[in-house]
C-alpha cells in the first residue's frame, strides 16, 4: 500500500472516529505544533495500527483508554474517549474499563481517568440539551 493511499485511508478513518469537524480542526493542531507528527499519526497510527481488521475499533478504544489512562496521558485520554463513543463504546463500557485496571494500574491513575470520562460526558450531555 503507498503511502497516499495510507495518508487517505487514516484521515477517512480519523474522520469517521472524531467527525469532520474535529478530525480537521485536531489535525491542523498538530500541524502547528509540528507537521511531521501529524502525519505520522495520520498516515502509520490512524491508516496502519487502526485500521487492522483484527480487532474492532470498540475493542481498540477501550484498551487505548486503559493504556492512556495507565500511562496519565489525559490530553490523548480526552480525545479518545470521545472517539470512543463513535466507535461503539458506551459509557459503562469505558467505565468499567477504567475500574478494571484500578488495581493493575493505581487507583489514582484510574480516579483520574474516570473523572476525565465524567467531564466528557458533563460537556457532551450539556450540549446536546442545548440543542
Amino acid at each position: 500500500m503507498s503511502l497516499e493511499d495510507r495518508r487517505e485511508r487514516g484521515t477517512q478513518l480519523l474522520q469517521k472516529m472524531l467527525g469532520a469537524e474535529q478530525a480537521e480542526q485536531t489535525l491542523q493542531h498538530w500541524k502547528q505544533i509540528c507537521p511531521e507528527f501529524g502525519d505520522y499519526v495520520v498516515e502509520f497510527l490512524s491508516g496502519e495500527i487502526w485500521s487492522r481488521p483484527q480487532l474492532d475499533r470498540r475493542i481498540k478504544s477501550l484498551v487505548t483508554i486503559a493504556t492512556l489512562a495507565g500511562l496519565g496521558r489525559t490530553r490523548a485520554l480526552d480525545l479518545h474517549i470521545r472517539m470512543a463513543t463513535r466507535n461503539g463504546a458506551t459509557r459503562q463500557d469505558i467505565t468499567e474499563t477504567l475500574l478494571h485496571i484500578a488495581p493493575y494500574a493505581g487507583f489514582p491513575a484510574s480516579w483520574e481517568a474516570l473523572a476525565q470520562v465524567d467531564m466528557v460526558f458533563s460537556e457532551s450531555d450539556s450540549t446536546s440539551s442545548a440543542e
